[in-house]
């Protein structure tokens, strides 16, 4: 039977879910793909409620230095030292997973070329969307496409608000407390509201649809704090719904791109999206419009994803 050796650098939300997934199906795993999937190290600066003592560390280099691992989980979240982590993990001929979208988006070019010149996967599903699988579809069935232009709902905390708002007559700083209660929030929601997750999400999107490298730092970018209960009020007169969007189009053989609230018509598929959920509508030459749709953020939802793209190294 065939074999993949993982180590999971980090047990937060996304580790721990990748965790508990590949020990809670592993027989559904193997039963599918024909390999076992073996959790060799789990790295974190201590050791964490549910990490087995035996497969636990605190020493990077113990993973990264370990010959016996094929695929490493960035897990960890933040630019640094995830992004060195990952090129080391590369640049010692391992195959990286991960869902760490600021990372992504700022190390783009340095990040695909370390997996180039080391003739390894770097795969990162997770990264937009949490666990629905945008960015396969992209690579697969729909690579065949010249993409004209992308609409997403790509952060679960700002949509949570934004329904809130318009739905139940919070004030936004209302359905922001009830979203930090519910754990939908950080108790700083700044990266959230300011439209910073999205912008790092967008740069991945653009990057793969359209072939260019925009620094997230580099979108035209408007968050969602300033929007009030008379905003929404207005939104609902004209026959539309208040979301914020990350888009990006073609004018003539200009790439447009932003994040920033739109007023999206009642009747387009992105206004149903609610709550915590999260939507990317893409438009393609042969495909036409099509959206896909599921939960954007949490252990499973993100882990489902991350296990994919292990799934796949597999395969």
């Amino acid at each position: 039977m065939k074999k993949l050796n993982v180590a999971i650098l980090g047990f937060g939300t996304v580790g721990s879910g990748t965790f508990n997934i590949l020990m809670n199906n592993a027989d559904i795993i193997t039963e599918r793909t024909g390999a076992e999937i073996r959790i060799m190290k789990i790295f974190s600066r201590s050791l964490k409620e549910g990490i087995p003592e035996k497969i636990y560390t605190d020493d990077i280099n113990s993973v990264l230095s370990d010959d016996s691992i094929d695929c490493v989980v960035e897990a960890i979240g933040g630019i640094n030292p995830a992004t060195e982590y990952m090129i080391r993990a590369m640049d010692s001929g391992k195959h990286v997973v991960s869902a760490n979208k600021a990372a992504i988006a700022e190390s783009w070019e340095a990040l695909n070329e370390a997996a180039k010149r080391n003739n390894v996967s770097f795969l990162y599903e997770a990264a937009v969307g949490g666990g629905i699988p945008v960015l396969t579809a992209i690579r697969g069935q729909l690579s065949g496409n010249r993409f004209t232009e992308v609409m997403g709902i790509v952060n679960g905390t700002s949509n949570f608000i934004l329904t809130k708002m318009s739905e139940e007559g919070m004030s936004y700083a209302e359905a922001l407390k009830t979203a930090q209660e519910l754990g939908f929030a950080e108790s700083d929601p700044t990266a959230d509201v300011e439209g910073i997750d999205a912008a790092n999400k967008l740069t991945i999107l653009m990057a793969l649809l359209f072939g260019e490298y925009i620094h997230p730092m580099s979108i035209p970018r408007c968050g969602m704090v300033h929007i009030t209960e008379d905003d929404i009020k207005r939104a609902v007169e004209k026959g539309e719904k208040i979301k914020l969007i990350a888009r990006a189009y073609y004018k003539g053989e200009e790439l447009k791109c932003s994040v920033k609230p739109e007023g999206v018509p009642i009747s387009h598929p992105l206004a149903g999206v609610s709550n915590e959920f999260n939507a990317v509508y893409i438009t393609g030459d042969a495909v036409g419009e099509t959206m896909l749709y599921g939960r954007g953020a949490g252990a499973l939802p993100t882990g489902s994803a991350v296990v994919g793209d292990i799934i796949s190294l597999v395969r």
